[in-house]
Order: C-alpha cells, then structure tokens, then sequence
C-alpha cells in the first residue's frame, strides 16, 4: 500500500484543527448530574470542569456528612456525563483516522 505522505500531513493537520474545534466546543456545553433525587445538582461542562453546584432549598442539608456525600455523588454523576459526551464527540474522529490509514470504513 502507498502513503502520499504530503496528503497524509494535510489530513492529519485537518483532524487535529477539527480536535481543537471540539475541544472548545466541549468546553462550551454543560452537562448535570444528581444525587438525593435532586437534593444536590451539579453541572460540568463538557471538558469535565465543575461549574456550579445547586441545592433543593426545600431539602433539609444541615447534617455536614450528608451533604458531603450528596455533593460528591452529584459531582461524579456530572463528570461521568461529561466523559461520555467527551467519548461521544471525540470517537467521531477516529472515522477520518482510520480513511487516512486505510483501516476506515
């Protein structure tokens, strides 16, 4: 198999310029996550990067171990999400990849 390797370095500067493009697009997204049925939210943004927590002013938080594990169980939710659109968005490069090494569809 022949590799242009001129066409090669284009296309690898084009997947990388689009990497960069979803990355700042990840940034700008928001994902949420929950722990005790909505007592805690948190929300990240799609690089994985806390942004706000929220809680249920109706909900009765004055007991500190409590509110300390509804915080963490809101925040891994959340980044959790964020992984996954992380995943999501970015394995959609891996197609332009695999045509540039000739193992794509």
């Amino acid at each position: 198999m022949d590799f242009d390797l001129g066409q090669l370095f284009q296309q690898a500067q084009k997947l990388q310029a689009e990497a960069q493009r979803r990355q700042e697009e990840l940034a700008r997204r928001e994902v949420t996550g929950q722990s005790g049925a909505g007592m805690v939210t948190a929300v990240a943004n799609g690089r994985g990067e806390l942004l706000r927590l929220r809680f249920d002013p109706q909900a009765d938080l004055r007991d500190p171990s409590l509110l300390a594990d509804l915080i963490v169980a809101a925040v891994n939710d959340a980044l959790a999400r964020a992984r996954e659109l992380q995943q999501r968005e970015l394995s959609q490069l891996a197609g332009p990849l695999g045509s540039i090494l000739g193992t794509g569809r």
